[in-house]
């Protein structure tokens, strides 16, 4: 399914939803239009029968950041600052919104760069796969900006707020096995294992009991906003839901006939 030329979307029959940055040669640069087809991707899988989401970039680049020509014309044409507030508002911000409490679990593939705001947009994910050949930069820095794109809310929380601040002062780039170090992704695979890792991976997400796991993802995404007494309860509250379903009929069933349940998803 094509969503313009700029992102394309694939949901196949095992409930895997492939969302892909198809601007590969401004190495899918989070333009207007990227930004707005990932957006058009996402409400398509919410009303959809997928279990998983993976966000991935045409070309070798997973994503080089902001849109550096619409930088380049906002700078000739002389347009006020909070013109170009207002639209960052309306685009990136909208979609990190959507994306970091999007329902479906939610896997960015990171293939080559991922700088600046196309750091971010994998960080906003639920987690991170990267190859060999990934990099990460915050590097705003280095075309005289600040943070955005969520760099204040995310990084921290993934690396600590020191090595945050480095990250982002220094506008150093980062390779894969330096982002694993730092948990801005949970794996790292070769080049030739790249794509059977990254299936398999998929596949045990998309394996599990979706109601369930979309509960799990949720509380723990917002646990870190909580007291334990509030998070408690909103378990409890989960657990309720979740007791409810055929899938937890079905998962208790496998255990005690020592096989593999089938979620159905209800």
């Amino acid at each position: 399914m094509a969503l313009g030329d700029d992102v394309l979307l694939e949901i196949d029959s095992e409930g895997v939803a492939t969302i892909t940055l198809n601007q590969p040669e401004r190495r899918n640069a989070l333009s207007t239009a990227i930004s707005d087809g990932i957006s058009a991707a996402l409400a398509e899988i919410e009303g959809s029968d997928a279990r998983c989401v993976v966000i991935e970039g045409a070309g070798g680049a997973f994503s080089a950041g902001g849109d550096i020509e619409s930088m380049v014309k906002g700078i000739e044409n002389d347009v006020p600052a909070d013109e170009r507030v207002r639209a960052l508002e309306r685009s990136t911000n909208d979609l990190m919104r959507t994306l970091i409490d999007f329902p479906v679990p939610t896997v960015a593939l990171i293939d080559g760069p991922a700088v600046g705001a196309g750091a971010n947009l994998a960080l906003a994910c639920d987690m991170q796969l990267a190859s060999e050949d990934a990099v990460f930069g915050f590097v705003f820095r280095q075309v005289g900006l600040s943070v955005d794109a969520g760099t204040s809310y995310l990084l921290p929380r993934v690396v600590g707020e020191n090595v945050a601040k480095e990250l982002v002062l220094t506008g150093d780039i980062v390779d894969a096995d330096r982002a694993a170090e730092l948990g801005l992704v949970n794996h790292v695979y070769g080049r030739d294992e790249l794509e059977e890792r990254v299936d398999e991976f998929v596949d045990t997400i998309v394996s599990g009991p979706p109601i369930a796991l979309r509960h799990a993802n949720r509380l723990v995404g917002e646990g870190l906003e909580k007291s334990l007494e509030q998070a408690l309860t909103d378990e409890a509250t989960a657990q309720g839901i979740v007791f409810e379903t055929a899938d937890h009929e079905e998962g208790v069933d496998a255990f005690f006939e020592d096989r593999e349940p089938e979620y159905e998803g209800r």
